[in-house]
């Protein structure tokens, strides 16, 4: 456990005095983030007051969706960035033959990346809040709670797309499904209850759907841990399930891999 939270510390580090140096993406990334909160807004205005999904105003309803979407999807793609990056330069063998366990080692090395990708998921809600005034009722306690089931699932899906690289090459697929038909089954942009039956009934399958719903409510609508148990209940039980399959998938295709020599593989 040590030795794990030394490496953390020494990879946090390194990519933090990475990060420092080149200050540019800092203000890249500051406008990207007004400018497409901005464009929320104003559809939301061009829209007009009376579309209220699920009793909300649509900016708010907005903000949370594409957020929590946002950070889900980029984590995704920091997992599979890590891989493919290595698999491309030919360090993937080479890190693969060190004394950290390769999954270990996968997650400890994509952990700065996802960590950056929740900073940005902060600085957009809160931005959104306190440059366009959005009014909340957020209960601090429910707001963690789903937070927390949201990142476990979010390194769960980001774990299954680094898995999918080592063993098909194919990790972009995992983006891709996340990049098209997710978004718009998780009521991402409208309520779900607008789609048809079938459609609603898929989406129930999906994890974002209940991270994305628990989010508005404990940050919008105030409601209680015990108010929205069946969210927070679904949201626990993808934790349980995702997170555990997707490391010992992770585990057996760098253990395949490297019997099969295709660990530089792309």
């Amino acid at each position: 456990m040590r030795s794990a939270l030394d490496k953390l510390y020494a990879i946090l580090r390194r990519d933090l005095l990475t990060a420092v140096r080149h200050r540019v993406g800092f203000v890249g990334t500051a406008v990207g983030v007004f400018t497409q909160l901005a464009a929320f807004y104003f559809l939301a205005r061009a829209i007009g007051p009376g579309f209220r999904p699920d009793g909300l105003e649509y900016f708010p309803f907005l903000l949370v969706g594409t957020g929590v979407y946002t950070f889900v999807v980029m984590s995704a793609q920091s997992f599979l960035s890590l891989v493919l990056e290595a698999q491309q330069t030919g360090t993937m063998e080479v890190l693969m033959t060190t004394s950290t366990a390769p999954t270990e080692l996968v997650i400890l090395s994509a952990v700065s990346a996802f960590a950056g990708d929740l900073v940005n998921l902060a600085v957009y809600v809160f931005a959104g809040i306190a440059v366009f005034r959005v009014s909340t009722h957020a209960n601090v306690a429910a707001c963690v709670a789903v937070m927390l089931f949201t990142v476990a699932i979010a390194l769960a899906i980001g774990i299954a797309a680094a898995t999918l690289q080592v063993a098909f090459q194919k990790g972009s697929a995992m983006v891709w499904l996340l990049s098209s038909g997710v978004w718009f089954l998780s009521g991402i942009m409208f309520p779900v209850e607008t789609l048809p039956h079938p459609l609603q009934l898929l989406a129930r399958c999906i994890p974002l759907t209940y991270a994305v719903r628990g989010m508005r409510m404990a940050l919008l609508e105030g409601g209680t841990v015990t108010q929205f148990g069946t969210t927070l209940a679904a949201l626990a039980g993808f934790s349980v399930v995702l997170l555990p399959l997707a490391l010992w998938g992770l585990s057996i295709s760098l253990r395949r891999a490297r019997q099969n020599g295709t660990l530089s593989f792309y």
